[in-house]
Parts: C-alpha cells; sequence; structure tokens
C-alpha cells in the first residue's frame, strides 16, 4: 500500500470546510454523508465520553452517520466559537470552543473540546474528544 502523501493538516481544514458544507446543505439527515466521507477512513474509530448524551464507541462510515444523526438530536444549535491547533504531526491536537443549545431543554452552554485526531494514508482514523465536563453537558440536555 502506498503511503499517503497528504499532510494531516490539510487533511483536518479540509474535513471541516467540508462539515460546514455539510451542515449548510441541512446536516444529518438531509445532506449527504459523501461530503465528509472521503476524509474518514472506512474503518474510522470515535471514542465519545460514555456520559455524554451520544456517548460509546462509533466504528466506520456508518457509525459516523449515526453519530451525526445522535448530535443532531440533542443539540439544536452547535457553534464553533474558537479553534486551535495545538499539534499538527500524525495525531493533531484540537482546541475547539463550542457553544451549543439543547434541543430538549433549551439550555446553552459555552464548552471546551480537546480532540486528538489520528491521520492514517491522508484520512481521520481515529478521533478521541475529552469534554472539561460531561456532567453539565449531560444535566443541560436532560429533560
Amino acid at each position: 500500500m502506498t503511503r499517503s502523501t497528504t499532510a494531516p493538516m490539510t487533511v483536518l481544514t479540509s474535513m471541516y470546510a467540508a462539515e460546514a458544507q455539510y451542515m449548510a446543505a441541512g446536516g444529518p439527515g438531509s445532506a449527504s454523508f459523501e461530503l465528509l466521507a472521503p476524509y474518514f477512513a472506512t474503518d474510522v474509530v470515535l471514542h465519545q465520553a460514555a456520559g455524554l448524551p451520544y456517548g460509546g464507541t462509533w466504528r466506520g462510515h456508518a457509525g459516523m452517520e449515526q453519530f451525526f444523526l445522535a448530535m443532531a438530536s440533542t443539540w439544536e444549535n452547535f457553534e464553533l466559537l474558537e479553534q486551535k491547533f495545538l499539534a499538527t504531526g500524525e495525531t493533531p491536537v484540537v482546541h475547539t470552543l463550542v457553544r451549543a443549545r439543547a434541543r430538549s431543554t433549551g439550555h446553552e452552554l459555552t464548552f471546551p473540546i480537546l480532540q486528538t485526531i489520528t491521520i492514517t494514508d491522508g484520512r481521520i482514523s481515529e478521533v478521541h474528544p475529552f469534554y472539561w465536563d460531561t456532567a453539565a453537558i449531560a444535566a443541560a440536555c436532560a429533560p
């Protein structure tokens, strides 16, 4: 297998641009995941903290589609306020400040997420998000 020469930061910035297009096209349930699929390995693994409404391990493109649907059913609004790339090697580290409004309660909160993202052969192969306070997020979403 030939190793990709696509730089991790190029993969990430391209994926975030595709994600913005995906959301502008209606997002989960309306837009096609094919906008995002090229940036994720077919066996991608996303680990979400168990205490979150969308907690668990999501695998493959089908898992990512289900994750985006779970996020859309949890959040009425999920806005990336600020994003900083703290490390840019094969496993970039991204700090994102988010403002979100829970669909079930209308509660709005602002919180940071720190993610390690593994890039393998030019595609995102694994994502580990770390939330500052999963209990506050779960409470905001609990009716």
